[in-house]
């Protein structure tokens, strides 16, 4: 098993006040444990936990109903905007306007990402939130 690193970490800032102070053999008891208090409050202050849930504050269902809706507006104009590219690029090859056709693919390749960020944004997030949980 190993050594508790709290106990190394007081004996180092012990060992480093009571140099900095003048005193011999380190600092004294009555200090040592209120050092040893703080050390551990601190500890235990920094061991925050989070469990998201929407139905935890007033309007969490509103949040939900709004992220819905903005995600099929979202999919909505990506729809239309590959539409529009596609008729672009349609027009533009078959004029031979370079520019135009260029502009169409663009469209129509940012459009295509679009739709998908939009249906891989929940996976995206909670894949990243998994991850920082596995942080320790």
């Amino acid at each position: 098993m190993l050594p508790d690193p709290r106990s190394a970490a007081i004996a180092h800032t012990a060992s480093v006040v009571g140099r900095l102070a003048g005193w011999v053999g380190g600092w004294r008891p009555t200090l040592r444990a209120h050092v040893y208090v703080a050390h551990t409050v601190l500890g235990r202050l920094a061991d925050v936990e989070l469990h998201p849930n929407t139905n935890s504050l007033p309007g969490g269902d509103v949040l939900q109903s709004l992220m819905n809706g903005l995600g099929g507006w979202a999919l909505a104009l990506s729809l239309v905007g590959l539409l529009i590219g596609a008729a672009a690029w349609a027009l533009g090859s078959h004029g031979q306007n370079y520019q135009q056709t260029f502009v169409g693919r663009r469209a129509v390749l940012i459009s295509g990402l679009a739709a998908l960020l939009v249906g891989a944004g929940p996976a995206i997030v909670n894949f990243f939130f998994k991850a920082g949980q596995g942080v320790h």
